[in-house]
């Protein structure tokens, strides 16, 4: 059961528009986290000066106001479509996670890291570039070898430095070692990669990581305790459940505890960005997972949470970006409008 299918905000595509963003971030950024309202040029102006941070008590994580759904308001409300815009605007006035690509990854997490700091909060970021990434799904590829990925993290690592970070790592890839997704060839690099990527995150002063597990859905998570602890959880400060999924969170804090209980009581985030309506359960099972219509927004970010092991809802995958081309939608990552919309409505 591949039920963890969904992951495809893989921000490979959008290498270019992240890093210049992020760059604009620490020439515009004030302590509010703001920046100006001049933007990259073209119909996605940017909407820094509209967009500020969450109260840090209860959401600590940086809100990028260059993001997507950002740059998307305003151009909306440019066109005179107040309406809609109002509705992206609950998108983009929360922190989501933003995604770190092979190409330049250490211009990436330097130019995220210096402006999160200079708004006084935390960067949160995913690391999706492992070997054989996606079983051949919609989101496939990945780092071409170990030594590619070792490189990867390496440059990940220079460009956090001693800035805050909470990191997700690896969405799926623990949970492909037991599905019998990933080749058994590949079984032991994947575990040292792992381990090898925890333990270089944990060597930064201020880094939290948390090492995905699946979600609630999956068929045994009794086969997940002991691959995880292989992939190195002990080190790691928790893992994470849900991300790019729909399980309703009531159901991923049943699931994160009964995994918690068996990886010595490790905490554990959920990513609530999509899962306001709980799970699809119509059509075909197969692809529930993929863009899955009549979806709502979930509890925004937070620290302050519903259980002790939770240590945070977050919005790791981005709404709005599409989990690949399937019921319409475009490539994975992409930004799909009248989903997002979507999303934003049935959240009311």
């Amino acid at each position: 059961m591949y039920g963890s299918r969904g992951v495809g905000a893989f921000a490979g595509r959008r290498t270019s528009a992240a890093v210049l963003a992020a760059a604009a971030l620490l020439m515009t950024a004030c302590s509010s986290g703001g920046g100006d309202d001049e933007g990259d040029g073209g119909s996605d102006r940017a909407a820094g000066a509209e967009i500020t941070q969450q109260p840090k008590g209860a959401s600590p994580f940086w809100v990028n106001p260059e993001g997507t759904a950002a740059r998307r308001m305003a151009s909306l409300e440019g066109d005179g479509k107040k309406a809609e815009a109002e509705q992206i605007r609950k998108i983009a006035e929360q922190p989501v996670a933003e995604w770190i690509s092979p190409e330049n990854p250490q211009e990436q997490t330097r130019g995220f890291t210096e402006a999160a700091d200079k708004a006084g909060r935390t960067a949160l970021l995913v690391l999706y570039n492992i070997p054989h990434r996606d079983c051949g799904q919609y989101s496939q590829g990945g780092a071409a070898d170990g030594n590619a990925y070792r490189a990867f993290i390496d440059e990940v690592t220079k460009g956090i430095g001693d800035r805050a970070a909470t990191v997700v790592l690896e969405p799926d890839a623990v949970l492909h070692l037991v599905d019998g997704c990933t080749p058994e060839q590949s079984h032991e690099e994947r575990y040292d990669l792992l381990s090898g990527a925890v333990a270089e995150l944990k060597s930064l002063k201020n880094t939290t990581v948390y090492l995905d597990a699946g979600n609630a859905g999956w068929g045994d998570p009794g086969q997940i305790p002991e691959p995880l602890r292989r992939a190195g959880i002990e080190q790691a400060d928790g893992f994470s459940v849900n991300v790019s999924n729909y399980y309703s969170t009531e159901d991923s804090i049943a699931y994160g505890k009964r995994l918690s209980a068996k990886v010595g009581d490790k905490p554990f985030v959920i990513d609530t960005s999509r899962n306001g309506n709980g799970p699809y359960t119509g059509g075909d099972a197969a692809e529930r997972w993929c863009n899955p219509p009549g979806r709502a927004l979930g509890e925004a970010p937070t620290t302050r949470t519903a259980d002790p092991l939770v240590d945070a809802y977050l919005w790791v995958k981005r709404p709005g970006e599409s989990d690949g081309e399937c019921k319409g939608g475009p490539k994975a990552g992409e930004w799909w409008e009248d989903y997002a919309v979507g999303l934003a409505e049935a959240g009311d």
